[in-house]
């Protein structure tokens, strides 16, 4: 027998915001918040998604948007959905979950997608001291194709992927994140050298109920306040998964997600196109609204047996991803070098990201010899 066309469990209306969807989006980590849909194992199941500021920036030449565009609000996610085996019994904190990537691409008619500079005082990124401004790139897609009016003469293929994908965390986990964020806030600019040379503001995104969506909790609730003043935002990647930003993580991938609460409570958004080597300009995927196809299996008490805590608790531990076998094909390589010497000459000891944005300071400057801007390389 022929499979069932994948059942739709979050859809997505283009002409509606995050918050006036059918099924109210999301953009906070807390295992209060409820799921929206029940899953069984083996069933493949679609999930649609904004793009991840919820159709804040706009398909034109201007980038007011991206220079002004409010970072309390993203990112926004689909679900939770809360798994559970073929019996019918909930997965179960100790867990693993297996969510493969059975499809994914952008939503029907809305076919283009957009890269950008962040402003130093609004948002910033990893070479912000070197290119202050905000910027916008257009990107329309054609198949597997991209291609840009902002940067003519570039055409290449893409490797879609979600950048956000996680389970809900336990209250426990939760507290534990908050805790060691806010010391980084409160402490890291004294205590970290890497402040010194990177203009990375804030050093962590705080809960606030600025901003803030909790799917279906009313605001103004008074349950939307307590959770609200606690959910733990999108921005890092954590034990959960979460905004992992894995450039292979496409079709035929699996990731291995530890389960905290009852149900699993599955989240994704942050559609991207296609990515580089990390995101240097803050927006530098070409973001997208789009739908994944999933399926999920169940491994009863995985995370004791697969995954090793690297913390004092058993919850200190990370999803495991098991990248699949597409990819477009590439031949010719550049590679350009970085050292841990800083632009003022000054020698840092064995600093991966100081020789990480030395490299790519070099590939900007090599790809700007051909006739492009450093901006639009």
């Amino acid at each position: 027998m022929a499979p069932q066309t994948p059942k739709l469990v979050v859809p997505i209306d283009l002409n509606k915001k995050p918050w006036e969807q059918n099924i109210p989006l999301h953009n906070r980590w807390h295992p209060q918040i409820p799921p929206v849909a029940d899953v069984n194992t083996g069933q493949v199941f679609r999930v649609e998604m904004v793009d991840w500021t919820g159709g804040t920036i706009k398909d034109d030449n201007s980038a007011l948007d991206i220079k002004h565009i409010d970072l309390s609000t993203v990112h926004y996610l689909s679900g939770p959905i809360r798994i559970m085996d073929s019996d019918g019994i909930l997965a179960k904190p100790g867990d693993l979950l297996v969510v493969e990537i059975c499809n994914l691409g952008p939503l029907p008619g809305d076919e283009w997608g957009y890269t950008g500079t962040f402003d130093r005082e609004n948002g910033g990124g990893f070479l912000t001291d070197h290119f202050p401004c905000a910027t916008k790139a257009i990107w329309h897609f054609e198949g597997i194709y991209a291609h840009s009016p902002q940067i003519p003469g570039v055409r290449f293929p893409g490797l879609t992927h979600p950048g956000i994908i996680g389970t809900a965390p336990s209250m426990e986990l939760l507290n534990i994140w908050n805790e060691r964020e806010r010391d980084v806030e409160e402490n890291g600019i004294e205590s970290f050298k890497l402040c010194e040379v990177l203009h990375s503001r804030p050093l962590a995104n705080l809960p606030s109920t600025n901003g803030c969506h909790l799917g279906t909790i009313q605001k103004g609730t008074a349950e939307w306040e307590k959770i609200a003043k606690e959910a733990a935002r999108t921005i890092p990647g954590r034990e959960n998964g979460g905004n992992c930003d894995i450039k292979n993580l496409s079709r035929g991938s699996k990731i291995y997600l530890p389960v905290f609460v009852e149900g699993a409570n599955l989240s994704t958004g942050d559609m991207h196109f296609s990515q580089g080597d990390g995101e240097v300009s803050f927006c530098g995927a070409i973001e997208m609204s789009g739908f994944l196809e999933l399926k999920c299996e169940i491994i009863r008490g995985g995370m004791k047996e697969y995954l090793t805590p690297m913390g004092p608790t058993p919850l200190h531990v990370n999803p495991i991803f098991e990248i699949g076998p597409v990819e477009p094909r590439f031949s010719e390589w550049l590679v350009f070098e970085g050292i841990s010497v800083d632009e003022s000459g000054r020698q840092h000891y064995l600093d991966a990201s100081v020789a990480y944005k030395r490299a790519v300071l070099n590939a900007i400057d090599y790809l700007s010899k051909f006739g492009y801007s450093k901006e639009q390389v």
